[in-house]
């Protein structure tokens, strides 16, 4: 898979800008590989499917069955109410970076501070988290900077575009297009 810049470089940075929980030390956000993850749950089933006569502590998929082979964006929250889950924490997801039909797309720092961002604003709209805002940055940058960013993240949402965005794709000249130069 693809990438633009190491994980380890992202989860470091988003470690520096959003810190980490009080109550645990664990980083607020990181980026993760779907097929990698694994949480400890309470289940009533074997993995083959046989319904248990008690219910067991079970390392299970956390993505597997329903993302496959992605980074996802994730965000530390507390675990309420009853659940199946042991931690009093979870990691939970933020954002998979995919295109809007389910492709692959290589997960950046830029992409996922604006997701983060985005999110506190949302949450600052609603009365809390209220986000500190450079001064020194104008409105406009800060909309240009945000077009880029939406621009690396989603481009028109083609294939051939993509690949084009990418230098992976080739350009061809069209025959009318050849005759208008000589």
């Amino acid at each position: 898979m693809e990438l633009r810049e190491p994980i380890e470089d992202i989860n470091k940075k988003l470690l520096e800008e959003f810190g980490r929980d009080l109550s645990n030390s664990k980083p607020r956000f990181r980026v993760v590989f779907s097929e990698d993850q694994y949480e400890k749950r309470l289940t009533n089933c074997t993995d083959e499917g046989f319904e248990l006569i008690r219910p067991e502590v079970r390392t299970l998929p956390k993505y597997k069955q329903y993302v496959r082979e992605k980074y996802i964006l994730e965000r530390l929250v507390p675990v309420t109410g009853e659940t199946d889950l042991l931690d009093k924490m979870s990691y939970e997801p933020l954002w998979v970076f995919q295109d809007k039909n389910g492709n692959y797309l290589p997960p950046f720092f830029e992409g996922c501070r604006l997701i983060v961002e985005s999110m506190y604003e949302k949450v600052s709209n609603a009365g809390s988290f209220k986000r500190y805002k450079d001064e020194n940055v104008s409105k406009e940058e800060r909309l240009a900077h945000i077009m880029k960013v939406e621009q690396e993240l989603f481009g028109n949402e083609t294939d051939v575009t993509d690949a084009l965005a990418y230098g992976t794709g080739v350009t061809v000249q069209k025959e009318s297009e050849r005759k208008l130069i000589h």
